[in-house]
């Protein structure tokens, strides 16, 4: 036996002992329901936007000796909000949307507010650091046009700096509004409710942010050079909408506002708050008070106690979930579990039961455009019926594959009726994006308030990568049309380098190995040049550790920047290169190694970095069951691989 083969036996052996590690933990945190939900962090713009938005619920005395006076209730709250934001502060003063990252100035404006609002000292030196910081990214007028529009609400910031968002766009022809991202949606119709009601709420005695202006810098949304661009189109769009919020015919605004109302309330039914999402969650509570229900109404009781639902308080410190992740976490550890070797067990069917219970039965705003479609599908979150998305629908077929539930007919049809539904929520370039079809009118990022960076949902390698494997573990084939067309447009959109951009992982590494198991998936021929570009790529960006490591600033730099290595991270790289046809190599053997190294005694990894995509160069998640069944998902894959 050669020293290679001998080398790789003995990571095999030893890889097997980590898999038992590994599947016993992640078991343990099986809730007896079924489900597998693990906490989802991101930065202190949720802390802070809790702390604008209990500005909102509870405004200063307006008379008599309160006058001026901001007393609200939930005062122990907002100190342990301010104690959390204050210790992610950087050296340097101002605040990261991810761990290890620079300072950012939309996260740091939207501190400073905060702890200015929450009593912290502003000639104190964390105030102090934070305002010089703040000034020298280009001061309040460099933030972004949602931090602007939130300070706007009260005259904190000019409200002819901000950007409309009129309520009549739902009036508009050719369903403009979905052309937009569903997340976008949820949060435009909300926040233009409160928009034209023109709010200009209180704040403290001599509460304001002069000291974060730059003089002499412009306060709007900077144009285009060219006037033919979108960009100045709609910045000059913009003037003509104000104009018409203070001149226009009052009848059809009314009519925007009550049709935006009755699609928000709408939108808030069979589902964990609007979007079951922080931001339009947040906006609908604003919406509801101008809307005029009261704070002891039942849907504004509800709003609130969805929205507080997220936050995690424990006495000491407190923070925010930008929303709960059970369906996905769910799947990936089924799979994963299933993948080391536990088909069939009690724990899966578990699993496949609450999974089954979830199946989403009514058409949602997918339905827009394709309104003869069965509708089937899973949200990511407990609740979320108006928007399943293909991603996490595609992992749970996957997941499917491992599993027996307590009533296999049911389980049956569940599959067969979600399979179609992922057939014909295929976009007609050939991929998927997330939860529409054909979301991709370019124009639409031009317009103001689109530097969210997600105006759009648009194809994307990762979920046409792992739509394909869920297609193949049911039943479908390089021959069929969808396999085929999606094959195409995977090939199409590798990149140079030979790496896939990925959209909700960070970054390359993530959409280059979903684009690999697709592919492999499909059984395209490892030997073709665009898998042995991938192959080369991945072995080009391994760390001397023995791992993989990605920044998120690969979404700014717009290539491949590398970071210290991460579990999640070292696992897709590894199970990328196993479906590239790469299943013993020194670098292979390396990342498992840097697996097998790094696993704790109770079978888990450490893991600090964001590596999950909320919007890129905006938001970032960190995942924090990510560290565990991906690794485990690798070491499994690489077993597999030597077995056959």
């Amino acid at each position: 036996m050669s020293t290679t083969l001998q080398v790789r036996d003995a990571l095999v052996t030893a890889a097997q002992q980590k898999i038992r590690l590994a599947a016993e933990h992640l078991l343990s945190l099986q809730h007896p329901d079924g489900y597998w939900c693990a906490l989802l962090t991101a930065d202190t713009t949720l802390e802070s936007d809790y702390i604008l938005l209990q500005l909102w619920m509870h405004p200063p005395g307006a008379s008599g000796e309160d006058a001026g006076i901001w007393n609200p209730p939930d005062r122990g709250r907002i100190d342990r909000a301010k104690e959390r934001i204050l210790s992610k502060q950087l050296p340097d003063g101002g605040f990261n949307i991810y761990v290890k990252g620079p300072s950012e100035i939309s996260a740091s404006v939207k501190a400073y507010f905060a702890l200015k609002l929450a009593g912290v000292p502003v000639d104190g030196p964390q105030m102090t650091r934070l305002r010089e910081r703040i000034l020298a990214l280009g001061g309040i007028q460099s933030a972004n046009s949602y931090t602007k529009v939130n300070l706007s609400l009260f005259d904190l910031y000019p409200r002819e700096g901000t950007p409309s968002i009129p309520p009549e766009i739902v009036l508009l022809p050719g369903k403009l509004l979905y052309q937009m991202s569903s997340w976008t949606r949820a949060i435009v119709i909300s926040l233009a409710i409160v928009h034209a009601h023109d709010p200009r709420r209180p704040v403290p005695a001599g509460f304001n942010l002069d000291e974060l202006f730059i003089p002499g810098k412009n306060i709007g949304f900077e144009s285009s050079d060219s006037w033919l661009s979108w960009r100045s189109t709609f910045v000059q769009s913009d003037k003509i909408l104000k104009l018409w919020d203070r001149y226009g015919y009052a009848r059809i605004r009314k009519a925007a506002i009550r049709k935006c109302e009755h699609w928000m309330l709408e939108r808030m039914k069979h589902a964990d708050g609007l979007g079951a999402i922080y931001p339009p969650m947040q906006y609908s509570i604003m919406a509801l008070d101008v809307l005029g229900y009261p704070e002891n109404s039942p849907m504004r009781v509800e709003a609130v106690r969805q929205f507080e639902s997220l936050m995690v308080d424990d006495g000491k410190t407190l923070f925010f979930q930008p929303c709960f992740s059970p369906v996905w976490d769910t799947a990936i550890a089924a799979y994963a579990l299933g993948e080391a070797g536990l088909d069939g067990s009690q724990a899966l069917t578990r699993a496949a039961d609450w999974l089954l219970a979830r199946e989403i039965r009514r058409r949602g705003d997918w339905s827009v455009k394709r309104p003869y479609t069965e509708p089937s599908g899973w949200a990511f979150e407990f609740r979320n019926d108006w928007y399943p998305d293909i991603d996490d629908t595609a992992m749970v077929m996957l997941a499917f594959r491992h599993m027996k539930a307590s009533q296999p007919r049911a389980l049956s049809a569940t599959r067969a009726r979600a399979l179609d539904w992922l057939i014909a929520m295929q976009s007609k370039d050939g991929g998927w994006a997330a939860f529409d079809v054909d979301n991709n009118w370019e124009i639409l990022t031009h317009v103001p308030f689109a530097d969210h960076n997600a105006m759009l949902d648009p194809t994307c390698a990762d979920i046409t990568g792992r739509t394909l494997e869920a297609l193949a573990a049911n039943g479908c084939d390089r021959n069929h049309p969808a396999c085929r067309r999606a094959i195409d447009y995977l090939v199409g959109t590798q990149l140079a380098d030979g790496s896939w951009y990925g959209r909700w992982g960070v970054a390359y590494i993530y959409g280059t190995c979903f684009a690999l198991r697709g592919l492999h998936a499909m059984r395209e021929d490892d030997h073709e040049p665009h898998i042995q570009r991938a192959n080369e790529w991945l072995r080009s960006v391994q760390n001397s550790d023995g791992g993989w490591g990605e920044s998120c600033s690969s979404y700014d730099n717009d290539i491949f920047t590398a970071a210290e290595s991460t579990p999640s991270q070292t696992a897709w790289a590894l199970m990328g290169l196993i479906a590239g046809g790469d299943t013993n190599s020194s670098s292979v053997r390396d990342g498992i190694d840097y697996l097998l190294r790094t696993q704790a005694a109770d079978g888990t990894w450490a893991e600090e970095l964001a590596t999950g995509t909320g919007f890129p160069k905006v938001f970032y998640l960190n995942y924090h069951y990510y560290r565990l069944y991906f690794p485990l998902l690798a070491l499994a894959t690489f077993v597999k691989s030597a077995e056959k």
